[in-house]
């Protein structure tokens, strides 16, 4: 009986069970259903896989959607460097002496000839210019009158040459090279007349000799208009040597102009140890002539178009050929991405030099967010400061020059002239950092950033910026424009050298294809395409060969028929 009973409960507290089970199960079923749904199919976990195969570097993506998550730190990450200095830089230096057998100017000089020019464009153009108008003269044993500034260019500037540089300076540093003189002598009573005529582009030693020099040995004065890259990229190197004395110490801005500059390099001194200086040419104009698109969609092309049309000797654009060439000026915005990729944070302060912007505010709101310490003359100086150099386009630009050249970091969305000059001259005084975007590559990374992650979007940066960034030895000698690449005028101490030397040499074959790091090398694989400023081949050729400058878009080189369009584009 008490086995009976026992049989009894069992059975009651099983059927009470059994409701309890049922759901467990219930439950299962559905979650298994549900993971079932959720899970890819083998298709596309099979593809997964074949592209993770395909990239050494993992995407941390988004578990909802599977999508890649950019998102842009405000600091600039830890890269294990220095952002603010160029390696090995201290063993460089600007060095431009004469030597011992260049004769002095008073032995070389010959009476009765004297070389007048007319530089083009806005202040850089002009001081390419007046370089180049000096080592002329040298090569012609002419007097130089001082150089003529454009005051009839797009930039309309009044401003004479002495209202600029110091003049007094300018002819006294370079007695022993060049005789200069303030005008042209009188001949009797009346003054000397100077025969106007043109000088073609790359001219070298040979063509000046053979084309200026007997009109000038016939006429006594001869005035080369439109002065502008007139002169050979490849010369001895003793005239070499004399366009770095030139560009770079006898040049000299005007005591006003230096004042007011050091006073603006101060203030952004006063707000941070370090600052970036950004050359920025986004003006309406500038675009145009690019023929590029910018995400403004058809307001942008029918307004960039309309400017486009005034100049009837550009041909129809192709934006996305001009992307691929690397020809189109990055947007404030790709300039922020950039250097933020490049371990810039957001604490950093910097200074922008720049002209109208297309779309105003709105266009530099996005840069304005990735560095919120944002200046340019205008914010740290009064209108009152201004004033006397307002009115003067060349004067403001020297203001914004003096500003940039001695910032910590120089960075520039284009390859203007200024950009040019002041890549050349922060070379020549120390390799400073400067920035070039190697827009060719960085292209592609800025169109498909919304599919990678930041880790991946600033690793592609920093690598494809390798080569840009302004460090000793990244370009070959005698490769780009002289101007931005002074070669003959950068010496190496003899303590890096010995260095080098000391090394074993199976150390320096072992290693060579390790990317030189360790011997400091530059890489020739990963080399810039700089373009050869005196090769003879057409330059649209090479661009649509695939082989145009990596580095910048020569506008210079290109065959200008409008001359405001080049003056518009090469400053």
């Amino acid at each position: 009986m008490a086995h009976q009973r026992r049989r009894h409960h069992y059975y009651q507290r099983f059927r009470l069970m059994i409701p309890v089970i049922s759901a467990v199960a219930a439950a299962l079923l559905f979650l298994f259903a549900l993971l079932s749904f959720l899970a890819p199919s083998p298709a596309d976990t099979g593809r997964m896989l074949r592209r993770r195969q395909h990239t050494s570097i993992s995407v941390r993506e988004d578990e909802a959607i599977g999508n890649p998550v950019f998102l842009v730190p405000s600091d600039g990450g830890k890269l294990g460097r220095d952002v603010w200095s160029s390696r090995n830089s201290e063993h460089f230096y600007g060095c431009s002496n004469a030597s011992s057998k260049f004769q002095k100017a008073q032995v070389i000089t010959q009476p009765n000839r004297y070389l007048l020019i007319a530089t083009s464009g806005g202040l850089n153009q002009q001081r390419t210019g007046i370089t180049d108008a000096v080592v002329a003269a040298r090569i012609l044993n002419a007097t130089l009158v001082v150089p003529k500034l454009d005051q009839r260019s797009f930039w309309k500037d009044s401003s004479n040459f002495s209202e600029i540089f110091n003049v007094d300076w300018f002819i006294s540093y370079l007695s022993k090279d060049v005789k200069i003189i303030k005008q042209l002598p009188n001949k009797g009573r009346k003054a000397l007349s100077a025969y106007n005529m043109r000088v073609p582009r790359k001219c070298n030693e040979r063509c000046y000799i053979n084309r200026i020099l007997p009109v000038l040995l016939k006429k006594h004065a001869v005035q080369l208009s439109k002065f502008d890259y007139r002169l050979s990229n490849r010369l001895d190197t003793e005239y070499q040597k004399l366009r770095c004395r030139v560009n770079y110490h006898a040049l000299r801005f005007t005591d006003p102009i230096l004042a007011m500059g050091e006073k603006l390099v101060l203030r952004m001194r006063m707000r941070s140890k370090h600052y970036i200086a950004l050359h920025l040419r986004f003006e309406p104009d500038m675009l145009a002539f690019s023929g590029c698109n910018y995400g403004g969609g058809e307001k942008e092309q029918k307004e960039l178009g309309a400017i486009r049309r005034r100049w009837k000797t550009l041909h129809r654009s192709n934006p996305e050929r001009a992307r691929r060439q690397g020809r189109c000026p990055l947007t404030p915005e790709e300039v922020g991405l950039m250097l933020r990729a490049l371990g810039y944070g957001s604490d950093v302060h910097i200074y922008v030099a720049s002209g109208e912007v297309y779309g105003g505010e709105k266009t530099l709101a996005p840069l304005k967010a990735l560095f919120p310490n944002f200046h340019s003359k205008d914010t740290i100086a009064t209108k009152e400061e201004l004033e006397p150099f307002s009115s003067f386009s060349s004067r403001m630009a020297a203001l914004d020059f003096i500003v940039c050249e001695e910032s910590d970091v120089f960075v520039t969305n284009n390859n203007g002239n200024m950009a040019k000059i002041l890549a050349g001259r922060r070379r020549y005084f120390g390799h400073k950092p400067t920035i070039r975007p190697n827009a060719k590559k960085l292209y592609r990374l800025f169109l498909g950033r919304s599919n990678l992650t930041w880790e991946v979007f600033a690793s592609g940066v920093r690598t494809f910026q390798r080569g840009f960034m302004g460090e000793p030895k990244e370009v070959r000698p005698g490769r780009g424009g002289f101007h931005e690449n002074p070669s003959a005028c950068i010496c190496e101490d003899s303590a890096a050298k010995m260095d080098k030397s000391s090394r074993p040499r199976k150390y320096w074959k072992d290693n060579a294809t390790k990317k030189n790091v360790a011997n400091d090398e530059p890489d020739v694989d990963n080399e810039p395409e700089w373009l050869d400023m005196d090769d003879d081949d057409d330059q649209n050729d090479l661009a649509e060969k695939g082989t145009f400058n990596e580095t910048i878009s020569d506008y210079e080189t290109l065959n200008f028929e409008d001359p405001e369009l080049e003056e518009i584009i090469s400053d």
